[in-house]
């Protein structure tokens, strides 16, 4: 499979800083229909590192309400955290 079809982003927030600094765990945004297998997979061969082990999250969308009362749901998505072998680490730009 190929990793534009299974990576969307790598997602950067404060949490996810903390997390691959001090664990070596890197979040990234998938497609839906990624498996654990092709995530490790997709990883390991766009940044040519040893993946450990891969947590996957679904989110469902928030429900907002728009100012005339309607509401909306925002998109649903999926995480997934991959743990990578000691000593490897992804070089963010």
């Amino acid at each position: 499979m190929n990793a534009d079809k299974v990576l969307k982003h790598l997602r950067l927030t404060e949490k996810s800083s903390k997390q691959s600094a001090e664990l070596g765990q890197y979040t990234f945004v998938v497609f839906a229909n990624a498996n654990k297998h092709a995530i490790a997979e997709a990883v390991e061969q766009t940044f040519k590192v040893t993946v450990r082990r891969v947590n996957v999250q679904n989110y469902a969308g928030k429900t907002k309400r728009g100012r005339t009362g309607r509401t909306t749901t925002g998109s649903d998505y999926k995480k997934a955290i991959v743990t990578l072998k000691a000593g490897d680490q992804i070089e963010l730009v």
